[in-house]
């Protein structure tokens, strides 16, 4: 198995791991790098391809899920499947950078379980659910189907928290930055 290091950072959708993962990546650009993961869903307005996700149609992932193409791959929600390319990491090992994944709960345990000895994983705890559920509400992008699924979700992800290496609680964001650069920074 490789031994270059892999980042993972994971919590439930809206507890804040994006925003932690930007932050790393801005302290530490000479040594990290975003990993991309590959998508089926439609970019949002602010996202460009090849930058925030690869958008994929569902033909293309599936023919990669054929190919064994993917580290790991899941479908998140009902029809919306997302993924990490080996093409991905290997593009980044290649320039002499760690990646930092920035992927769902059980993707990450995916991850975890195929390179138990070069990962360090992150999850990324909010406050409370309650807290969680008025960030999803803040970012105006969920109708209120989409946000209940999102929060049952989220207090089923919450359970698995001990099985990552270390919890960052995000209650103030800048804090929760520190937190997490003070863990991955021991890896440089």
């Amino acid at each position: 198995m490789n031994t270059n290091k892999i980042i993972i950072v994971t919590a439930p959708s809206g507890a804040g791991k994006t925003s932690i993962v930007r932050y790393l990546l801005q302290q530490h650009p000479e040594k990290l790098a975003f990993s991309i993961s590959a998508t089926t869903r439609q970019p949002r307005a602010d996202e460009t391809n090849g930058k925030d996700y690869y958008f994929l149609s569902k033909e293309d992932f599936h023919q990669k899920i054929q190919n064994n193409e993917f580290v790991e791959w899941e479908m998140v929600y009902e029809g919306k499947y997302y993924g990490t390319l080996f093409s991905e990491l290997e593009r980044i090992w290649n320039t002499g950078r760690i990646p930092i994944l920035d992927i769902d709960v059980k993707g990450a345990l995916h991850i975890q379980s195929r390179f138990p000895e070069s990962s360090v994983s992150i999850f990324v705890q909010p406050p409370s659910v309650e807290a969680l559920k008025q960030r999803l509400e803040s970012r105006g992008t969920e109708s209120a189907e989409s946000l209940k699924t999102r929060v049952n979700k989220a207090s089923y992800e919450l359970s698995f928290k001990d099985h990552f290496n270390f919890t960052v609680v995000n209650n103030q964001l800048d804090v929760a930055c520190l937190e997490a650069e003070a863990i991955v920074t021991r890896l440089f």
